[in-house]
């Protein structure tokens, strides 16, 4: 069983600017759809462990980043490409979904 990792305003620029691919789940203690995928996201880390990178990042203590990308409405789940935003999901959404996204990006 994976876990996601703790991404931060402060590690974010440093964690996405990887040549694999970089799912951010845009998450919230109070959330109750983003409580639904959370295990999912930890399933995805170990499914694409070395693969991909998966992290998790509170927006209620990461404002900085949430604002950059125009975070209004969670759960969303940005996929990063060498620093590059190519894919964007907004919402609760099947593990098949984001399976699909990330695979077309590895």
């Amino acid at each position: 069983m994976g876990k996601a990792i703790e991404i931060t305003d402060s590690n974010f620029d440093e964690i996405i600017k990887q040549e694999k691919p970089v799912l951010v789940d845009f998450t919230a203690q109070w959330c109750g759809p983003c409580k639904m995928i959370a295990p999912m996201i930890d399933e995805l880390a170990g499914d694409y462990e070395g693969k991909a990178v998966i992290g998790k990042l509170d927006v209620d203590n990461n404002q900085e980043t949430s604002i950059k990308f125009g975070v209004r409405s969670i759960p969303t789940l940005l996929l990063f490409k060498n620093g590059e935003v190519v894919d964007k999901q907004v919402g609760a959404v099947p593990k098949s979904t984001l399976v699909e996204k990330i695979d077309l990006n590895i």
